[in-house]
């Protein structure tokens, strides 16, 4: 039962960060911005939506590999925002 509540409320703390981070991607400015916002809120929201899961997970195996999947996601989603950020500043400086 407290496992249950647990992940129904972490899963939707996390689903409320995609949602910020969505409507970061959609309102802010300038493309930097937009980024920024987008990649904090997913990483946290996926974190969370990892963290609630983990209770439900069957065994401790089935838990580690939630936990490196965001991990990797946290890992990749910081290099590709470095590279979009640096891309846009190398084109702007184009201009």
């Amino acid at each position: 039962m407290i496992a249950d509540l647990l992940t129904i409320v972490l899963v939707s703390a996390g689903a409320v960060f995609f949602l910020a981070g969505t409507v970061g991607l959609l309102r802010f400015p300038d493309p930097l911005s937009r980024l920024h916002a987008l990649t904090k809120a997913d990483s946290l929201g996926l974190g969370l939506i990892a963290l609630g899961l983990v209770p439900q997970a069957g065994s401790v195996w089935m838990a580690l590999k939630l936990l490196l999947v965001w991990l990797l996601v946290l890992a990749g989603s910081t290099a590709a925002g470095q590279m979009l950020a640096r891309l846009h500043r190398a084109e702007a400086a184009d201009d």
